[in-house]
């Protein structure tokens, strides 16, 4: 399953759910927003960011990695340091703070 998914953007919520239910993978179209992850969300993501010595962008993927097991991400990449940064986004480790100041955005 594939749907427009993402920190801001979680009108799917209910596929997601019903993917998880029934172990289906689901892909997130638009995992880091497509631009729209600034303004308040920026301030929230780049605060975390720095907490972990990260990138938004890599907060932006770990808190979906974090959402659900059934979430795939696939985020597109120009060039092997983006995909360096975007694969490094899988080892963190997000709070119970984090998740709960990042689940705020939506």
């Amino acid at each position: 399953m594939q749907n427009r998914y993402n920190l801001l953007d979680r009108a799917a919520e209910n596929v997601l759910e019903l993917c998880e239910k029934q172990g289906t993978a689901f892909l997130p179209w638009f995992p880091l927003g497509n631009g729209t992850l600034t303004g308040d969300a920026g301030t929230t993501l780049a605060a975390v960011a720095a907490r972990h010595d990260a990138t938004p962008g890599q907060i932006a993927l770990a808190w979906l990695l974090h959402h659900s097991p059934v979430l795939l991400p696939t985020p597109g990449m120009g060039s092997p340091d983006h995909l360096d940064e975007n694969l490094a986004a899988a080892h963190i480790s997000l709070t119970e703070g984090d998740l709960a100041q990042l689940d705020a955005l939506a």
